[in-house]
């Protein structure tokens, strides 16, 4: 679904390329940091701290979270 017009498109893209380097990294550093949580927020309670490391990179790199912790 894309419901973003070329103009807006056109104006973030702007705006993005008009900040640093290391800004752009940061915001993108928040943005997973963000994402993290609530993959982690969904996960069931009780989970040991390997679980939750698996669980959590399977939500974000599929299968190849299964060959990393050897599962697959």
């Amino acid at each position: 679904m894309d419901d973003t017009t070329p103009e807006f498109r056109r104006l973030m893209r702007e705006r993005f390329r008009a900040l640093a380097p290391a800004e752009r990294v940061r915001m993108c550093a928040e943005m997973f940091e963000t994402a993290r949580r609530i993959v982690e927020s969904s996960l069931p309670a009780g989970l040991d701290a390997e679980e939750r490391r698996y669980r959590v990179c399977r939500r974000f790199y599929g299968e190849l979270a299964d060959r990393a912790f050897g599962r697959g």
